[in-house]
């Protein structure tokens, strides 16, 4: 009794640090970049007016709605990473590895040529190429064997095959091409409050209905007969989680690009800390997720001041290695051969 009591105390520590490194990211972030801003200076331009200086013009008009949309990104990328691993039954499930950000990429890219004047419509599009695209994984998958090994392959094939598309479309159209280059590697520049309003929406509606669908989600992760056996429609519950996913993961790519790899090491990291519990696994992911994007986003910032790398390139490097080490591990946690 007294060792349950510890791990639920231990867990309640743990929560309440994500929240603070979430708070301690949000203060760097509005603080350095290329122009580094005091935390009084900080203050007054969120609180306490300072209209018309130029920290309050960078604090309010650049740095919030970049802050605001990196945490988006982590939320929706992250809490799409522990739906995807569950659904699927594969750790190393997530929106950039199996494919589902290249069909939103695809898609949010074909807005771009067929309304170029109405970047309203790319979130839609962006949900629907993640939807196709996740729907195409799992059905090569079903079709072929259900191992962990062929969910992955099958995401590579799609992957490939929506990655050409982007290729063609960059050379069809050269409006396109011109300023796509930080779009596939994902980044934060110059995002807007305009440009986050819809993916907003979408995302906090998919996270409320993915806290949710967490005891679902808890069942399925138990196999197809132990979830029906205890009265659940197996195949609607799947799509239903295939669709918020989608939803997170269409959302972030309509404003942000192609960023990689939160889906994937977010998870994992607070299954580690929090077992594998939904309930607890989806709003922990959430909170890391957002830290992890604007700690990621930051570092670009400074890293090369007063020159910027994108968002991506910095998640990629942190995410590629730690990707190496989930196919290689061979102890501990869950197997992640076939």
């Amino acid at each position: 009794m007294n060792g349950q009591k510890g791990i639920k105390n231990k867990k309640i520590i743990l929560i309440f640090a994500l929240v603070v490194i979430l708070g301690l990211s949000f203060i760097l972030a509005m603080a350095f970049g290329s122009v580094s801003i005091s935390p009084i200076e900080v203050i007054k331009a969120l609180f306490s007016g300072g209209e018309g200086s130029t920290e309050a013009t960078i604090i309010r008009s650049i740095r919030l709605p970049r802050i605001l949309a990196g945490i988006l990104g982590g939320v929706g990328l992250s809490t799409a990473g522990v739906i995807l691993q569950g659904v699927m039954n594969n750790a190393l499930a997530s929106p950039n590895t199996i494919g589902v950000g290249s069909g939103a990429g695809f898609f949010v890219m074909l807005a771009m040529v067929l309304f170029p004047r109405n970047v309203s419509v790319q979130p839609l599009f962006a949900f629907i190429g993640a939807l196709i695209a996740t729907l195409a994984i799992f059905a090569l998958a079903y079709f072929a064997d259900t191992s962990r090994i062929t969910i992955i392959l099958a995401g590579i094939t799609v992957s490939s095959f929506l990655t050409a598309g982007i290729n063609l479309l960059k050379t069809l159209d050269t409006d396109i091409a011109v300023n796509i280059n930080s779009f596939l590697v994902g980044s934060l520049s110059g995002v807007s409050f305009s440009d986050i309003r819809i993916p907003a929406v979408g995302i906090g509606a998919a996270f409320v209905f993915a806290v949710i669908m967490a005891r679902p989600l808890n069942m399925l992760e138990l196999g197809d007969e132990v979830a029906g056996s205890l009265g659940m429609r197996v195949g609607l519950t799947r799509f239903l989680l295939l669709v918020i996913s989608s939803v997170l993961a269409g959302c972030v790519v309509s404003y942000a690009g192609l960023l990689s790899f939160a889906g994937l090491i977010v998870p994992h990291i607070c299954r580690k800390l929090f077992g594998s519990d939904a309930r607890i696994l989806i709003p922990c992911s959430a909170l890391l997720g957002g830290s992890f994007v604007l700690l990621c986003d930051l570092i670009g910032r400074v890293a090369a001041s007063p020159y910027e790398l994108p968002t991506g390139i910095i998640m990629s490097f942190i995410g590629g290695p730690f990707f190496m080490y989930l196919i290689i591990r061979k102890k501990g946690g869950r197997r992640l051969n076939a």
